[in-house]
């Protein structure tokens, strides 16, 4: 745990990606692979399941120390993180005399014998138990315990960079480390040992391929290329997925690395009908039998442990294929785009399998003509344009030349600034989130909550109106006095039972501080209702699916 903690210390103490790096390969080499595969875990965010909640943690420590609990509050409040200021304030808390059966543990230990036992003891042991951990660890250690514990453990290091430090110590290629890495793994000595041993070729047959990503398009730089070199598709706004027929067994996986095949239960039968050893890439969407429906249809599915008959039949799901990844048990991402087009189409055509069709690419032979598709990308349901040239393989991650997007610009509203709350993290002193309203009649509803587009001058700015201008307090959230109107842009908006303004918008941010405008100018809640007619589904265009 200690060398695991100073890791910790060295890679989140440094902006430096070469110091990170350097860190990681070092930790890499010295450690046993009991030890390294556990940091590797820890490191890749794989660790979601939380153990105990932040607020059993703070109740454990109150018990334990005669702070109040206003104090408490007020010094988490400061830090902005509960594991934090519980470590903090461990420091001068007496403690019972340190266990010896805990005293330098390796982290293995900790992670697979001793953090466990939380999970079967009462609520008296289980007090017990914390706090005898607390007293047999230093500082530091305590606070990457407690993050541990509450499923909350994050580091400043990319998983590409601690792919890259891995890939160095072991001279194998970052791409063939990121695909063995890809969805969740079992942390033992065994996956560590196949991770990184230079001959592996086998792979779980539910192990998808890292996704390729596009970058956002340098439109004077795309508008100078040959446009015949170029593929032009729209950009569908809903899940971006693998769906994957290995050894008589389907999977699904989002782009974040979540096994999902469960939610989407009309895809078995679909792709048990396509050859052992097919890997898609494209996208989910729920689907009107003709064209793709609100992004809001698809989010009544996420998430759910269970999708029964009547979620299925009232928001229907399609798979819009962009790509083809494996094809007869072979990995094919290294031939080109047009290539890869050519058998994905004729697989599709071939086994004809519901629920799943061939993405189309739109006609242009043009930038201009480009311009105007993009222009159109909302009636068709879509974000914008995917450009990719036809002689591009398929990469890993995001690797800017081949693959662009050309997104739509986003929806807008002008709203006032109603409500403020304090951040996290290093954003715990300032009052960065912020709530927005529309004018309704004499009144002004809540529409939206954005924490994103101020800079750090603007926010400085912002802070100190705030508390000046507070009007009431309710708890962490203060209401001020409306004054000031914001730009407020987003990527969709749908009818909402659950908001009183009855609608939701999808990805707010601030676009900008509208010092120009005074508050009686601000849109209305009719204006954002007329927003949401004119890019209602019901009357898009069909995308056809043949």
């Amino acid at each position: 745990m200690k060398r695991f903690t100073q890791l910790f210390q060295a890679v989140d103490g440094t902006t430096s990606t070469n110091a990170k790096v350097a860190a990681l390969q070092q930790y890499f080499h010295d450690e046993s692979a009991a030890n390294a595969v556990w940091a590797l875990y820890l490191f890749l965010g794989k660790t979601r399941k939380r153990l105990i909640t932040s607020r059993v943690l703070r109740d454990i420590f109150l018990y334990l120390s005669d702070i109040p609990e206003w104090l408490f509050a007020a010094s988490y409040a400061h830090v902005g993180d509960s594991a934090e200021t519980i470590a903090l304030l461990l420091a001068d808390t007496p403690l019972p005399a340190a266990s010896p059966k805990f005293q330098g543990q390796p982290l293995h230990t900790w992670l697979e014998t001793i953090i466990p036992q939380v999970k079967t003891c009462s609520p008296e042991d289980q007090q017990q138990l914390i706090v005898s951990w607390w007293a047999s660890l230093e500082g530091y250690e305590v606070f990457v315990l407690n993050k541990v514990l509450t499923g909350a453990f994050r580091v400043g290091a990319s998983t590409k960079l601690v792919i890259k430090a891995l890939a160095a110590e072991y001279d194998l290629p970052a791409d063939v480390l990121t695909h063995r890495l890809m969805g969740d793994f079992t942390p033992s000595v065994e996956f560590y040992q196949q991770l990184i041993h230079t001959d592996t070729t086998q792979s779980a047959p539910s192990r998808p391929y890292p996704f390729f990503l596009a970058s956002p398009i340098d439109v004077d730089k795309f508008a100078e290329e040959p446009m015949a070199n170029w593929q032009a598709e729209w950009k569908w706004d809903g899940i971006r997925a693998q769906l994957i027929h290995r050894a008589e067994q389907h999977f699904i996986w989002s782009r974040g690395e979540d096994l999902i095949t469960h939610q989407f239960p009309e895809f078995a039968e679909p792709l048990q009908q396509l050859p052992d050893g097919t890997v898609l890439d494209g996208e989910i969407v729920c689907w009107d039998g003709q064209r793709p429906l609100n992004f809001n249809h698809l989010q009544k599915r996420l998430g759910r442990k269970r999708v029964g008959p009547k979620l299925m039949a009232e928001n229907p799901v399609h798979f819009l294929a962009y790509d083809l990844l494996e094809h007869q048990g072979q990995d094919i991402r290294k031939t080109p785009l047009h290539h890869r087009r050519q058998l994905l189409t004729t697989l599709l055509a071939t086994h004809k399998p519901p629920y799943i069709s061939y993405s189309q690419p739109t006609d242009f032979d043009t930038f201009e003509q480009l311009q105007t598709l993009r222009a159109q990308a909302r009636d068709h349901q879509a974000e914008g344009l995917m450009l990719k040239a036809l002689d591009s393989e398929y990469l890993v991650g995001r690797k800017r030349g081949s693959w662009w997007k050309y997104k739509v610009d986003p929806m807008t509203l002008d709203g006032v600034l109603i409500y403020a709350q304090a951040g996290s993290g290093k954003r715990a002193n300032l009052f960065t989130d912020y709530t927005f309203a529309l004018w309704h009649g004499e009144e002004l509803v809540p529409f939206a909550k954005a924490y994103s587009g101020l800079d750090n001058q603007e926010i400085t700015t912002l802070d100190k109106w705030i508390r000046r201008h507070t009007r009431e307090r309710f708890g962490p959230v203060r209401s001020v006095e409306p004054t000031h109107v914001f730009e407020i842009g987003f990527e969709g908006i749908a009818q909402s039972k659950r908001h009183k303004s009855g609608i939701s918008v999808r990805f707010p941010r601030i676009l900008r501080w509208r010092h120009d405008k005074p508050i009686a100018e601000a849109d209305s809640l009719e204006a954002a209702f007329a927003l949401l007619s004119a890019n209602d589904s019901s009357a898009l265009p069909a995308q056809s699916t043949s």
